[in-house]
């Protein structure tokens, strides 16, 4: 293991850390939100399938699966070839591809032309988040560069949760399709500008690339793991609360509150970068994610939903960071943080269909029980970061 660290260590000295210009840090910062809308619309996404298009959860979390598996397709498939790519090429184009599948989808009313959208715009979007986060991995301080991106996606919540909703009311559900493509139309738009160059290495360089390491997969894994509960819960958020008779005004403030939320977790986890063992912050998080997803799910009454459902999206976010700026140090050629995409998308692509599955067949409680199992999965999987992150200065 520490063999393999060191080999990378030493194979990304050519490009340890590329400084960019603040146009190029506006683009990756763009390009993250809307690489990562999922994370934020996910609730309004499913519950929109339902509500307005009338689907039940299962067909609503398959359509969101669909979209999830494609970026992770996409995102496996380049991930490893991050050095050989032309991301100032591929993030236009991706989000651009997306834009037109997501207007498309505005149009029509047709599930099975609708379910091949949702995967065309997965593989575009999964495309273009893989080189943007792969061009984040290799800047001088990615912890703190992911940091700042979490913000930024924590300021397009507040935006997306606050005016979609309304939207929907009173356009309809194909409102939620046209600010979908809207948000793809603009990061095109900025990446088609200013994406930053990266650098490039010859190919010799790149052949020489050892594997990753163990601890790198496992880490990678307990990622997944995180995703999965996010996706899995966070898509019945709006629907377990109007189901449980909480009031669509109610509901819709709750997002909004979370929306706000999300603004802190980024900001507070590039400040204590240095200040908390990331080892135990991302086995934590694991934890804490599992108890307010119990919470969420069991709770009948209005306050306790509220302030789990506040504080969800949150937990991801801050710990997410750590495990960001943990994997960029144990490999610093890229790879394993350009692959985020199918880290969080993996367990995310999984999570809306087993979720409606589960709630299909068992109801909202069930959300919980499987919220734990996962924790403990990821608990052991981060637990392995522990030797590989001592080796490469991450505080454990």
């Amino acid at each position: 293991m520490a063999q393999n660290i060191t080999a990378d260590a030493a194979q990304a000295g050519a490009h340890a850390g590329t400084r960019y210009g603040g146009f190029g840090v506006l683009a990756l910062l763009v390009a993250h939100c809307a690489g990562m809308v999922d994370l934020v619309a996910l609730p309004v996404w499913v519950g929109t399938l339902i509500g307005d298009y009338h689907l039940d959860p299962q067909q609503a979390g398959l359509l969101a699966t669909l979209f999830l598996a494609g970026a992770v397709a996409s995102s496996v498939f380049l991930s490893p070839r991050l050095n050989r790519l032309q991301a100032r090429l591929i993030a236009p184009a991706g989000f651009a591809v997306a834009a037109v599948a997501f207007a498309v989808t505005a149009a029509i009313d047709r599930y099975e032309l609708t379910a091949g959208l949702h995967l065309a715009a997965g593989l575009a979007v999964g495309s273009s988040l893989s080189v943007t986060h792969g061009a984040i991995g290799r800047s001088l301080n990615p912890h703190r560069l992911f940091a700042i991106a979490g913000l930024s996606l924590g300021c397009f919540a507040v935006a997306f949760l606050g005016a979609t909703p309304v939207l929907i009311a009173a356009k309809g559900g194909k409102a939620l399709f046209d600010v979908f493509a809207s948000v793809m139309a603009v990061a095109a738009l900025m990446s088609a500008v200013a994406f930053p160059t990266t650098g490039s290495r010859d190919a010799g360089a790149t052949r020489a690339e050892s594997p990753l390491d163990r601890a790198v997969w496992f880490g990678m894994l307990g990622v997944a793991c995180m995703g999965l509960t996010q996706a899995m819960v966070f898509a019945f958020v709006q629907r377990i609360g109007l189901d449980r008779g909480f009031g669509f005004s109610a509901v819709t403030g709750v997002l909004i509150a979370l929306g706000l939320v999300n603004l802190i977790p980024a900001p507070l986890a590039g400040l204590l970068e240095a200040r908390l063992p990331g080892v135990r912050v991302v086995q934590g998080g694991a934890l804490a994610q599992a108890v307010i997803a119990l919470t969420l799910t069991q709770s009948g009454t209005f306050a306790p939903y509220a302030a789990a459902t506040a504080v969800f999206a949150a937990v991801m976010i801050f710990t997410h960071t750590f495990a960001f700026g943990i994997l960029a140090r144990l490999d610093r050629t890229g790879r394993a943080v350009a692959a985020t995409p199918a880290m969080l998308m993996t367990g995310a692509a999984i999570g809306p269909i087993l979720g409606g599955t589960l709630v299909k067949q068992f109801g909202y409680g069930s959300l919980g029980a499987a919220a734990v199992a996962i924790a403990a999965v990821a608990i052991v999987c981060f637990s392995r970061l522990a030797p590989g992150a001592r080796l490469a200065g991450v505080s454990e």
